[in-house]
């Protein structure tokens, strides 16, 4: 298993669950020197890259949705690639590494988060079997389900990756629904429905 800082866990975990895996915004209190250092190490391991676009939007610390500009002024975005979603245990759908081509850049007016179709239904996927996510839904759909304690225990995750892990790889990329009930001497409890 790939070792990753919080920091890093947290902004692997962020870009999974963007539907066009941009790594961008960071968090709000990495800037400067701090977020250079942080994107260097996920880059230089291979788990997020750079995506050159062909539009100018000039980088913006405050927007933070681009990275940098390279030479000739085009945008440069970064995603998470396979390898950044194997790291954080999430499986990557078939033919949907990251891009590497010229493509379009976020528009400066669209809202931060906004899904590029509102309405559009998750895609169904299963997990490859022997995978921490895998290994999660199996938690989630034994009786009684699991506590993020447990869940925690089992896969080596951290508290907020499980909760990543509910949110967009159960969520949107698989379109399973997490419920969850407080269960007396066990806290709060999730489970997913049995097929």
């Amino acid at each position: 298993m790939t070792k990753l800082s919080d920091i890093q866990a947290l902004i692997l975990g962020a870009a999974a669950q963007h539907e066009d895996r941009n790594v961008l915004p960071l968090p709000g209190s990495l800037r400067g020197g701090a977020a250079a250092k942080v994107v260097g190490a996920l880059l230089s391991r291979g788990l997020i890259a750079e995506t050159t676009t062909d539009s100018r939007i000039r980088a913006d610390a405050a927007l933070n949705r681009i990275w940098r500009n390279d030479e000739d002024g085009n945008a440069i975005l970064l995603r998470i690639t396979d390898a950044g979603l194997a790291a954080i245990g999430v499986e990557p759908e078939s033919g949907d590494s990251a891009p590497t081509g010229a493509e379009e850049a976020p528009s400066s007016e669209a809202p931060k988060g906004a899904p590029a179709e509102a309405d559009a239904a998750p895609k169904a996927r299963t997990p490859r079997t022997g995978t921490k996510q895998a290994k999660l839904i199996e938690m989630l759909r034994a009786d009684g389900g699991a506590t993020i304690e447990e869940i925690v225990t089992e896969t080596g995750w951290q508290p907020h990756t499980v909760r990543g892990a509910f949110a967009g790889a159960l969520k949107k990329k698989l379109g399973l629904e997490v419920t969850s009930e407080k269960v007396e001497g066990r806290g709060r409890v999730y489970s997913l429905p049995s097929d």
